[in-house]
C-alpha cells in the first residue's frame, strides 16, 4: 500500500521533504480526554494495552485531532518481560511492578524469548488492526524498550530514583547482568521482528534509562545491546529509531551503530549533534517537554529553535530531521499547545 504521507520515512532516509515531519512521544495519552473515556471504559492501563480494539483506538485518537506525520502503537515497554513470566502490574500513583523480580542467576536461568504469536498475540493483533484503519495515511511506528531499560524495571521490580539493584548485579556480577541482557535483546529483536511482519513501518528502540549509567557501564551494558539490536534485526527498508534520554555523551557512537535514526533528549543541541554525527543518521528530537507549559507564541518560538538549531548543525538543510520531543509528554499539557506546536512545525519548516 503507497503511503499517503511518507513525510517520516523520507526524512529517516536523510532525502528531502516538502516540511520537517513530526511526532510526538507518548502523543496517545492522559492529556486527551478521549483516551480517559477509553481507559475508564477498559477499566485499566493494561486492560486497554491488551485488548487490540482498545489499543487501537488511543492509537488513532491523536491523528484525528492533530496532523501528525505517524501513528504510534499504543503499548508498553515491559510486555516482553510479562510475557516472560514476571508478573506485571501497576500500582496507581507508583507506575509498573513486577510480582516475580530477576534477583539471581537462578532467575535469570529460567527466561526465555517468549512467542510472539501467543504470549504477545495482542500486541501483534493491534498492529495488524492499526494498520488496516491507518489505510495508509501516515506509517505506523513499532517500538520496544532496550535491553538495558527493560532489564532495569526487571530487576528492581518496578521504577527506581537511583536503579541501585540493577547497578549492584552489573557491577558485582557482570557476567549474569550480561547473560540476562543477552536474552532480553534475543526477545528485543523477535519483538521487532513481529511487529514488522505485522505491519510497523517505522521501529523506535527507548533506551530510557540508559543515561542513568556512567560512560564506562554504558558502554558495556547498553551500547553493545543496541548496535546487536541495530544489526541482527532484519527489517528489510525500514528505518530502526535509537532513542536515549541522556545520551548526549554517546553520540556518535549511536551514529555507528547501524540504525537509520538516533533521538535526542533537550539537553545537547541538535546543532551539536547535527555536527557531531556528520549526517550518518537522521537525528529526532528534541524540544524540552515542558515547552508545552508556556504560552502558545513562546511555543512556537522554541519550535523554530529546534528547526533552526538543526539547520545550523546540518550545512543549512533541514533533511534528515524528525521534530519530536525530548521526551514524552505529560498528562497535564494542553491539547490546544500540541495543535499550536504541530502547525508551527509544519509552517516553519515548509519548503
Amino acid at each position: 500500500m503507497t503511503l499517503k504521507n511518507d513525510r517520516l520515512l523520507r526524512a529517516l532516509r536523510r532525502e528531502p521533504v516538502d516540511c520537517t515531519p513530526v511526532w510526538l512521544m507518548r502523543q496517545a495519552g492522559r492529556y486527551l480526554p478521549e483516551y480517559r473515556a477509553t481507559r475508564k471504559t477498559a477499566g485499566s492501563f493494561l486492560g486497554m494495552a491488551m485488548t487490540p480494539e482498545l489499543a487501537c483506538e488511543v492509537t488513532l485518537q491523536p491523528l484525528r485531532r492533530f496532523p501528525l506525520d505517524a501513528a504510534i502503537l499504543f503499548s508498553d515497554i515491559l510486555t516482553v518481560p510479562n510475557a516472560m513470566g514476571l508478573g506485571l502490574y501497576f500500582v496507581d500513583g507508583e507506575g509498573p511492578k513486577f510480582e516475580r523480580p530477576v534477583r539471581s542467576s537462578g532467575d535469570i536461568d529460567k527466561l526465555a524469548v517468549p512467542d510472539m504469536e501467543t504470549e504477545l498475540r495482542y500486541v501483534m493483533d493491534a498492529v495488524r488492526m492499526i494498520r488496516r484503519e491507518l489505510d495508509g495515511s501516515v506509517p505506523l511506528i513499532g517500538f520496544s524498550g532496550s535491553p538495558w531499560t527493560i532489564a532495569c524495571y526487571m530487576v528492581e521490580g518496578g521504577g527506581s530514583k537511583e536503579w541501585g539493584k540493577v547497578k549492584a548485579l552489573a557491577i558485582n556480577d557482570p557476567a549474569a547482568m550480561h547473560t540476562l541482557l543477552g536474552v532480553v535483546t534475543d526477545a528485543v529483536i523477535a519483538y521487532l521482528s513481529a511487529q514488522h511482519a505485522a505491519g510497523a513501518q517505522v521501529l523506535q528502540v527507548f533506551d530510557t534509562w540508559g543515561g542513568t549509567l556512567s560512560p564506562s557501564m554504558y558502554r558495556e551494558f547498553s551500547l553493545p545491546y543496541l548496535t546487536r539490536i541495530a544489526h541482527e534485526l532484519k527489517r528489510g527498508d525500514t528505518p530502526l529509531i535509537l532513542f536515549g534520554k541522556g545520551n548526549a555523551a554517546h553520540l556518535e557512537a549511536l551514529a555507528e551503530s547501524g540504525a537509520e535514526g538516533v533521538g535526542v533528549d533537550w539537553t545537547v543541541t541538535l546543532e551539536d549533534a547535527a555536527r557531531r554525527t556528520q549526517g550518518k543518521v537522521a537525528l529526532q528530537g528534541n524540544l524540552d517537554p515542558a515547552m508545552l507549559y508556556g504560552s502558545s507564541d513562546a511555543l512556537r518560538s522554541q519550535v523554530r529553535a529546534v528547526l533552526d538549531s538543526y539547520r545550523n548543525g546540518n550545512g543549512g538543510s533541514r533533511e534528515g530531521h524528525v521534530f519530536n520531543l525530548g521526551h514524552g509528554m505529560s498528562p497535564d499539557m494542553d491539547p490546544e499547545h500540541v495543535a499550536a506546536l504541530v502547525d508551527e512545525v509544519h509552517r516553519y519548516s515548509a519548503r
